[in-house]
């Protein structure tokens, strides 16, 4: 038919009119087709002088443009697969803006989240969140100071693939970790700074304590640390001198190397919550000592203390 390709068979029968000594014109007629088809045909698939049906074929065939396979329709429970996986990273993104983190860098973190390979380059995240590269970008560097992801190279391109890395949760775990012992140290500062017996410092005081004891839970330490076990064991013996004393006196007194002495102290200084109720103290000579913190009793309780420990020393002895 007309506009079709040539086939082998009309192939063979050029050839053979060719032969017999037909013009492209006549050839056409016979073929039904337009005579530029029949020229054309020759003079790319041919050779000069010499048509040949088979060459034509091969040469024809190798020109033609490959036709990519049609894609199997998906099964529906593929589909159905691909929209509960949609909806549950819109609804985890939901979850993790609720909790702080920007609605945009929810969706990135959620789309890499989701990802077998843990990563992907910003014109892939464009493309399937259907966001601006700006707003990509921006959500990127937001995760990134917040060490949740990387930027790697794309092997062969000049891009960049923005990946979640392996510790990602530690990182995070750690992150918030030191911010709240920051939280908790600048809390007490205030307190102090205010005063323990004012409403404004005891507000400190409670915040500092209880970002204190978060900070603690969520390092791991624990009580069964060796270090911290020192620690306890400083604290107890700076208790039952109910004195100062120095790390050399400490060291000599407790029979431990000096290094020792100075690791409890300092993870008592890096980590007040293993000395609640108490609270370590230091002079500039260098002498350490015990007190109680000023945020486990508020003002009245401890004038109320005061007035008791007063009778108490002021009774006479049987």
């Amino acid at each position: 038919m007309p506009g079709a390709r040539l086939t082998h068979e009309d192939r063979r029968r050029i050839a053979a009119w060719l032969d017999d000594g037909l013009g492209y014109a006549e050839i056409a007629r016979r073929l039904g087709r337009p005579t530029s088809t029949i020229s054309r045909e020759v003079a790319r698939n041919g050779e000069p002088g010499d048509y040949r049906a088979d060459h034509a074929q091969r040469a024809a065939a190798r020109r033609a443009p490959r036709r990519k396979p049609a894609r199997a329709p998906r099964p529906a429970s593929d589909r159905r697969s691909t929209r509960s996986a949609h909806a549950f990273a819109e609804q985890f993104a939901t979850l993790l803006s609720a909790t702080g983190l920007p609605r945009m860098g929810a969706r990135v973190f959620v789309c890499l989240l989701t990802r077998d390979s843990g990563s992907l380059t910003a014109a892939e995240l464009v493309g399937l969140l259907q966001v601006s590269p700006a707003s990509v970008s921006k959500a990127v560097g937001y995760l990134e100071a917040m060490e949740l992801v990387v930027r790697t190279p794309d092997a062969g391109s000049r891009r960049e693939r923005y990946v979640i890395v392996d510790d990602v949760w530690l990182r995070a775990w750690r992150a918030d970790t030191g911010a709240h012992a920051q939280v908790a140290a600048e809390a007490r500062r205030g307190a102090e700074i205010l005063g323990p017996d004012t409403p404004a410092g005891a507000r400190l005081g409670k915040m500092g304590q209880f970002f204190a004891w978060l900070s603690e839970q969520m390092s791991h330490s624990g009580r069964a640390d060796l270090v911290v076990q020192d620690a306890l064991t400083v604290l107890a013996a700076l208790v039952y001198t109910t004195g100062r004393l120095t790390a050399d006196e400490l060291a000599a007194a407790l029979d431990w190397p000096r290094k020792r002495v100075d690791d409890a102290l300092g993870a008592v200084e890096r980590r007040p919550a293993i000395a609640d109720p108490l609270a370590l103290t230091s002079t500039r000579a260098g002498a350490y000592a015990v007190t109680t913190r000023p945020d486990r009793l508020n003002p009245a309780q401890r004038r109320a203390l005061g007035a008791r420990r007063g009778t108490v020393a002021a009774a006479p002895r049987r």
